[in-house]
């Protein structure tokens, strides 16, 4: 067998629409130093220090100074490829592969989630590693703990993948959660970097084609804006991953949470000591002292610009607040 190297690829494109205000186009969620002091683009550069040999970052133009920062702050050496204009995760993981020979073993994360319990995570790694380089593409679905509504979800028998599921309806993720065979797709992946382009080649042949472009005509990774804008964007799901016979699931019992709404902030938080008062309540983002009264399961969101508060079970209306502010081009999403 040919000799192969482990590449963490971290995937930072993300802007985090439903933890606004803490959230902004100049400073996304997975920058945040409100997860153990660190940012969750810094805990998922140490996650995999043991596990891979060489590290590349996608990001785009607007962010890849604070990933330098952290990064130059770590002492690490990466590849970075800096995106002139995102073009959804098929294109920014094409890049990586490019950039990659052809027998590496990718493992393909984003910036932004939370992880524990290292030795399972560890297991996980390894077990998809051994199955990439039988030439499959892998995809981590996690054991799911509640009829979780945010995420999508991986329809398996064995480590073979039945169907991918869009976010479901509470009474459709009861089921899933019934029927046991149902994981949480984490967005996570490892393969071969050929394995990988060979699948995009074959299913979204344009997105292949287009990417490759733009790739032989970057500059010290940084890719140009008419060539990138040519691409298509499309999700690595819709590309590859619904598409391909060589996918393969890792069922995996390490925690996970992919913090994307301040429900999910709230619980996390909550598991770190952050304080909540009697009846649930919680202040992310000042130490002022703040009261509720008559409130349950309140979060109140403090930034210098701009304040949140909401019921905790409306995290995921927070997008709405979002887009009604994008329509307007408010500074407040700056």
């Amino acid at each position: 067998m040919e000799k192969y190297s482990i590449t963490q690829v971290i995937l930072t494109g993300g802007i985090g629409s439903r933890l606004w205000p803490l959230s902004r186009k100049s400073q996304p969620k997975q920058y945040l130093n409100i997860f153990d002091g660190k940012s969750l683009f810094e805990m998922t550069v140490n996650r995999n220090r043991t596990i891979a040999t060489k590290l590349i970052v996608v990001g785009n133009i607007d962010n890849c100074h604070l990933s330098k920062a952290v990064l130059n702050k770590a002492n690490k050496s990466y590849i970075d490829i800096v995106e002139s204009t995102p073009r959804n995760t098929a294109a920014a993981i094409a890049f990586a592969a490019f950039a990659s020979k052809p027998e590496d073993i990718l493992v393909v994360t984003p910036s932004d989630h939370i992880i524990g319990e290292m030795k399972y995570y560890k297991n996980a790694i390894l077990e998809a590693v051994e199955k990439a380089l039988n030439g499959f593409i892998v995809t981590f679905g996690i054991i799911p703990i509640r009829p979780e509504i945010g995420y999508g979800y991986i329809e398996r028998d064995g480590d073979d993948v039945l169907s991918f599921r869009e976010k479901p309806s509470q009474e459709l993720a009861l089921e899933f959660i019934a029927k046991g065979n149902f994981l949480w797709n984490s967005g996570m992946f490892c393969f071969k970097a050929s394995v990988f382009l060979e699948e995009l080649q074959l299913y979204a042949p344009e997105v292949y084609e287009k990417a490759k472009i733009a790739w032989e005509n970057n500059v010290d990774g940084n890719l140009d804006l008419d060539l990138s804008m040519d691409i298509p964007s499309i999700s690595i799901d819709y590309a590859v991953m619904e598409r391909s016979k060589k996918i393969k699931v890792v069922s995996s019992k390490f925690t996970w949470s992919d913090l994307g709404s301040f429900e999910s902030v709230y619980d996390y938080l909550r598991t770190i000591g952050h304080p909540v008062d009697d009846n649930g309540n919680m202040v992310i983002g000042t130490n002022n002292y703040t009261a509720f009264l008559g409130m349950k399961d309140t979060i109140f969101v403090h930034t210098d610009t701009a304040n949140l508060i909401l019921k905790k079970e409306c995290s995921q209306d927070v997008k709405n607040v979002y887009g009604a502010l994008e329509k307007i081009n408010s500074d407040l999403l700056k």
